[in-house]
């Protein structure tokens, strides 16, 4: 008999690696092995890529910037197995660190509302991506790719609740690497102490995150309507994570 799918794919050279399948949505289920959310690859050996693939990936996003694909490759940029993208989810955005608030909270508004071009390019790219399964990734595996992810599982039907323990599962995680993330971020200028407060993954940053969608655009439906999606390519998205495919 078949083993039950799992969520968590622990492939050597990634920490949080997550299928977005097999969450209630709408009277049925996101489907497995359509579309995963991860970590930074930059650490796969030989090994670990062909894991990669034999998970299914076709399509990888690559959500970091510039300065992070320098100190930090893709193993699959150029790869002939993959089509690959690059899209800088966060550029030009630099929450403050000094205030008392919720600093993970305010950059994600910030990308709601200013990065929505770069937005509306990822869920296209997933909408329009050949058979398999489609991987985007960040540094951690949690902010930007957390971002993304909230909008797919919405688009789908997923109930906040059930997003925003999708996020939450960062948290352990990534504990391993978190002195690894930090110091990549010390030797490309960020200062630890503020650092710090961009390493959580709290559920209340992310509930905050969707009582902001629902308050200022009625819906994560009409958040992605108002970015630029027509209703072809949205209807083409929720078919990726629960149609025959």
């Amino acid at each position: 008999m078949q083993s039950a799918p799992i969520r968590h794919l622990p492939i050597k050279g990634t920490y949080n690696v997550r299928d977005l399948g097999g969450y209630a949505a709408a009277g049925s289920q996101t489907q497995w092995r359509r579309i995963l959310r991860a970590d930074a690859l930059h650490r796969l050996d030989g090994d670990g890529v062909a894991a990669m693939l034999a998970s299914g990936i076709t399509t990888v996003i690559d959500l970091r910037h510039g300065d992070e694909l320098t100190h930090q490759p893709n193993p699959f940029n150029g790869h002939g197995a993959v089509v690959y993208h690059n899209v800088s989810l966060l550029d030009g955005l630099a929450p403050s660190l000094m205030g008392e608030g919720d600093v993970l909270l305010e950059l994600y508004k910030l990308a709601l509302t200013q990065r929505q071009p770069a937005l509306a390019q990822v869920l296209r790219i997933i909408a329009d991506a050949p058979p398999g399964a489609v991987l985007f990734h960040c540094t951690a595996g949690k902010d930007r790719t957390g971002i993304v992810a909230a909008l797919l599982l919405g688009v789908a039907g997923v109930e906040a609740g059930l997003i925003v323990e999708d996020y939450a599962l960062t948290a352990d995680l990534i504990a391993p690497i978190i002195a690894d993330i930090t110091a990549g971020a010390v030797a490309r200028g960020a200062d630890p102490a503020s650092f710090q407060r961009l390493l959580a993954s709290e559920p209340a940053t992310m509930a905050a995150t969707l009582a902001f969608i629902q308050a200022e655009f009625g819906s994560i439906a009409a958040y992605v309507e108002r970015i630029g999606l027509d209703q072809v390519t949205i209807e083409r998205l929720r078919n990726r994570l629960l149609g025959e495919f």
